[in-house]
């Protein structure tokens, strides 16, 4: 059964000024897997190589309910929160200098305070190859899913959806199936298949003159790679892979990587 917030105690004790609560069982005690207070006013940590999940999300009720939905699909993860950019960055850098677990998931809304989610998402990608940047948002336009998707989430979840839909589709992950709301899925889906009254249209490579490293560049982005991740996959520095990302936008005439991957799909290049 999907958690409510009414089923969720939030422990406010040894917390610092700024940061988001850490939330516990209904018995007031750290759940399995999660950060806890302890006497000495730190955190319990997870064990050595156990899972740990990040959720930054700027509504404290929403925060309890998506930390319980995950606390219930992943009882084994630890499981640490944020409500802004700043603060998420900031655990991330914590993490980074003493890791205690593996950063296996992360949850992130999209509209925060003070930026957008989606540099989050890519940040994270390029950061932790293991990880799986996930959007928790209320958005279903193209624009945030295809903008979300480009920059390296492996995910999409509308917070509307049903509590029980919104587990399910985490615990997919676990089969290695990307959590997609099913509307979301839907319109993936819709994007990329022709109409019925549409007429072929030329790929539109040749316009566009991409060189062949070029077009190799773009293929592996079109393909979910991360910039850092295309410069190893065909031995270049990631600077270099830059500025081929840099004269691929100029040549498509796209402003975002989003853009970029569709215009790689209608080039048949995914």
């Amino acid at each position: 059964m999907a958690w409510a917030p009414s089923d969720i105690n939030v422990d406010v004790r040894n917390v610092e000024r700024g940061d988001s609560p850490m939330v516990q069982n209904g018995e007031g005690q750290a759940g399995p897997g999660q950060e806890g207070s302890g006497q000495d006013g730190g955190a319990r940590p997870g064990t050595p190589f156990g899972r740990g999940c990040l959720i930054v999300e700027d509504r404290p009720d929403t925060l309890e309910w998506l930390t319980g939905l995950v606390a219930e699909s992943f009882p084994d993860m630890t499981i640490v929160s944020a409500t802004s950019l700043r603060e998420a960055r900031r655990r991330i850098e914590e993490h980074r200098t003493a890791p205690r677990w593996r950063l296996a998931l992360a949850v992130i809304d999209l509209g925060l305070p003070d930026g957008s989610g989606v540099d989050l998402v890519r940040e994270i990608a390029d950061g932790f190859p293991e990880a799986q940047p996930v959007v928790a948002t209320i958005y279903d336009d193209d624009l945030h899913l295809f903008d979300s998707l480009a920059a390296g989430a492996q995910g999409y979840i509308l917070k509307q959806d049903d509590p029980e839909q919104v587990a399910a589709c985490l615990r997919r992950i676990e089969g290695g199936e990307p959590p997609l709301s099913p509307s979301i899925a839907r319109r993936i889906l819709e994007r990329f298949r022709p109409r019925p009254d549409a007429r072929p249209e030329a790929r539109p490579a040749d316009e566009a003159r991409l060189s062949p490293r070029e077009t190799e560049v773009l293929t592996l982005l079109a393909r979910g790679m991360s910039a850092p991740e295309a410069a190893r996959a065909i031995g270049l520095k990631p600077q270099t892979v830059a500025g081929y990302v840099k004269v691929i936008y100029q040549k498509l005439h796209v402003t975002s990587r989003a853009e970029a991957v569709l215009a790689a799909a209608q080039r048949g290049l995914t």
